[in-house]
């Protein structure tokens, strides 16, 4: 609500609240990019109320650009521009984040422990179909999959995590690089930002 009554008071009805997802940022000393650098480089691209969360890649910004290819295409440009880095970018609307979360299936994302609950961001031109089938089932017992809008809600046993069809896959080089994984938790708190 305050987000509306600024954009309000300052004329911006036409602002949309966006979420940049980088793939594969700051893991293991690799493509090292410091966040304080990174929303420098957002507010250059004058979009607002830029704000990131966790070292992971999270950027939460406003932009009066409807084109998610666009906006995707400024934002890879930008990174490679000014961290020498090509990184693979997902962007949607909070609004479309929010649908997803709604429509999320019952074991996904409770309060069971001994469950870690993910959510998939399929990055385009890849499609759900691509992903399953280099992947495959998922092992009965030991993780569920459920996909919605290009997103793939992913359920699996903390102990026997080692032991998924999807655990290793997700990570290989040839899918891996089509897709970007955040917890339930954290998108929940991306939502509220």
């Amino acid at each position: 609500m305050e987000n509306i009554m600024n954009n309000v008071i300052h004329g911006k009805m036409d602002m949309k609240r966006y979420v940049a997802l980088l793939r594969g940022v700051n893991i293991s000393g690799k493509n090292k990019v410091p966040m304080a650098e990174l929303k420098k480089g957002f507010e250059k691209l004058a979009f607002e109320e830029v704000k990131t969360y966790l070292n992971s890649g999270n950027v939460i910004f406003s932009s009066d650009e409807d084109g998610i290819k666009k906006l995707t295409k400024q934002i890879q440009e930008m990174i490679k521009n000014q961290f020498e880095l090509d990184i693979p970018v997902f962007v949607i609307s909070i609004e479309a984040l929010e649908e997803i979360l709604q429509n999320a299936p019952d074991w996904w994302g409770n309060d069971n422990k001994e469950i870690y609950d993910n959510l998939i961001f399929i990055m385009p031109p890849a499609k759900f179909s691509d992903v399953y089938s280099e992947i495959g089932e998922p092992k009965k017992d030991l993780e569920k999959i459920e996909e919605f809008n290009d997103t793939i809600f992913w359920s699996f046993s903390r102990k026997d995590y080692q032991k998924t069809n999807w655990w290793s896959k997700t990570a290989s080089a040839n899918i891996g690089s089509k897709l970007t994984i955040r917890t339930a938790n954290t998108v929940r708190k991306i939502v509220k930002m």
